[in-house]
């Protein structure tokens, strides 16, 4: 009787979830999360959830594990960015001191540093930006990704979940950095399948989602994962043209992949400052 049980636990499905984050969400432009059971290779959507306030969303961060999630903010600041500033150096008392600047602060900090450095390298980037394709996170404008953190990280560390590499915590409520751009360009290249801009949600990008979308379901991806959707839940994401609900789905994907890897799939000499995006490239 025993063995069954063991059997049937080991065999159960694995809860995985995908957070679209947003640095002021409203019930226009809500934190979007997509759940799902990840077993054997396949990843069914079991549903979407919608956080219209960051006291709703620090709610569901505390639903019990176990999970393993992949959020899209940025987990760390460039080391190169950091030690030029003189800030803490330690992730815990980095975010610490970030968490009590205010946005004004973090804006004009970040737009003097950039100011004193040459055209064409006024950013500071982490090593995971080159390999993943992503915006350095000491940007605060199109996509303010510095507020991104500011505002989510200190949500993290409050709900005690688990950063690996970066912040122990609840290891049955695992949390990664995702980008859900990271997996969309294996399959898109550079078509855009998604704009908050009404004038810009064209049937192009329309054709876009549907494509992505069967990309995903037969899993023509380097992660090799097969997407499982109702017809309904299919039609809602290739009707939600601001790519919300999508692109927590895509950072699902994420967890479910790193969720089967060893050590998450993280770089073994991961930077404990700076943090990694799971399933970037790792050369």
């Amino acid at each position: 009787m025993n063995s069954k049980a063991t059997l049937t636990a080991a065999s159960s499905p694995l809860q995985v979830i995908g957070v679209d984050f947003t640095s002021r969400p409203t019930k226009r432009k809500p934190i979007t999360v997509a759940i799902g059971e990840f077993d054997r290779g396949v990843l069914r959507l079991t549903r979407i959830d919608e956080h219209t306030s960051f006291e709703l969303y620090a709610a569901w961060l505390q639903s019990p594990g176990p999970w393993t999630g992949a959020f899209d903010l940025p987990f760390g600041l460039p080391r190169e960015l950091v030690e030029t500033l003189g800030w803490p150096t330690q992730w815990l008392p980095l975010m610490q001191h970030y968490a009590a600047l205010s946005r004004e602060e973090i804006r004009d900090t970040f737009a003097a540093f950039c100011n004193a450095r040459p055209i064409g390298g006024k950013f500071a980037h982490r090593a995971c930006d080159g390999p993943a394709g992503s915006s350095p996170s000491m940007k605060w404008v199109n996509p303010p990704v510095a507020y991104m953190l500011h505002a989510g990280v200190p949500l993290l560390i409050e709900a005690g979940v688990h950063m690996p590499g970066l912040h122990n915590g609840d290891i049955t409520r695992v949390a990664l950095e995702g980008y859900p751009g990271l997996l969309a360009r294996e399959i898109l290249n550079n078509r855009s399948y998604k704009s908050d801009d009404r004038a810009k949600q064209t049937p192009e990008r329309l054709i876009a989602r549907k494509d992505l979308l069967d990309a995903l379901e037969q899993g023509r991806t380097r992660l090799a994962l097969r997407l499982r959707l109702s017809h309904a839940q299919r039609d809602d994401l290739v009707a939600d043209a601001s790519g919300d609900r999508l692109d927590a789905v895509l950072c699902m994907l994420q967890a479910a992949w790193a969720s089967g890897q060893p050590g998450l799939g993280l770089p073994a000499h991961i930077d404990k400052l700076e943090g990694w995006i799971v399933s970037a490239p790792n050369a």
